[in-house]
């Protein structure tokens, strides 16, 4: 596949700035040299964050130290979440628009997500176990992420299931997009169902019902979660369209010669 072929026409509809990063060369070109020091950024927010709120910050008034795992917990959480959001934007685009990048993204964004679904589950049941005496209980908030987890795995099996690539890319897209009805069950479930998990402590309406000294390093955590995201995904598609392309290469100088 050349690189003619990745970056097939996206229709004139569509916005300036999907059709423009639709040239897989113009995103390379884009990305790699922003890559290092977007990766540096982030390792520097993350450590800042974990610092500060395991080592700074004030325990909490009633949880105690138990407590400062939320600075690896809930942006690991919000990651995930948005991290899968990602996945079935890329999945619309695939099937609307055929975006070229679309499913490559999506492929990559898969395996990162699940990572961050798998950190937020265990740093939850470690969490859960001083908390309720447990480190598993099917409550419906940790029962939703559980789905969630099983959804991006779902999401890559499918991806890998067929022969021919471009079916197992639809196949995955409409999991994808199918599975987004999950995100707003994981946000609410707190509201809906009587659960032993506790409710949101930061809402853009509520505000955030703990100290700012505890809020600080989580927000800083975060942040350095969300871009650490962002640039493996991105460096992951970089390296895909990459060897793409170099196979390209390989098929078209085996056939000259």
């Amino acid at each position: 596949m050349n690189e003619n072929v990745l970056s097939r026409a996206v229709p004139a509809k569509t916005s300036g700035w999907l059709h423009y990063f639709a040239n897989p060369g113009r995103f390379l070109r884009f990305v790699q040299p922003i890559l290092p020091w977007a990766a540096g950024v982030s390792l520097i927010l993350t450590l800042a964050g974990l610092v500060w709120g395991y080592q700074f910050a004030p325990a909490d008034w009633e949880q105690g130290d138990a407590a400062r795992i939320m600075y690896v917990h809930v942006p690991a959480a919000w990651v995930a979440m948005s991290g899968y959001a990602m996945l079935a934007v890329c999945s619309l685009f695939s099937i609307v628009w055929r975006h070229p990048l679309a499913d490559i993204a999506a492929e990559e964004i898969g395996p990162i997500g699940a990572g961050f679904t798998f950190v937020c589950l265990v740093s939850g049941s470690l969490w859960g176990k001083p908390m309720w005496g447990a480190y598993w209980v099917w409550d419906a908030r940790l029962t939703s992420v559980l789905v969630l987890f099983f959804l991006y795995l779902g999401h890559i099996a499918l991806i890998r299931a067929f022969d021919n690539k471009t079916h197992g890319y639809r196949a995955a897209a409409i999991l994808a997009l199918a599975g987004a009805i999950n995100l707003p069950i994981i946000v609410y479930s707190v509201q809906w169902w009587n659960t032993l998990h506790q409710g949101n402590t930061i809402s853009l309406a509520g505000g955030a019902k703990i100290y700012m000294t505890m809020l600080y390093p989580l927000l800083i955590s975060t942040l350095g979660f969300y871009l650490s995201f962002l640039t493996m995904v991105c460096a992951r598609v970089a390296a895909a369209v990459c060897e793409r392309k170099t196979a390209s290469a390989l098929l078209a100088a085996a056939e000259r010669g």
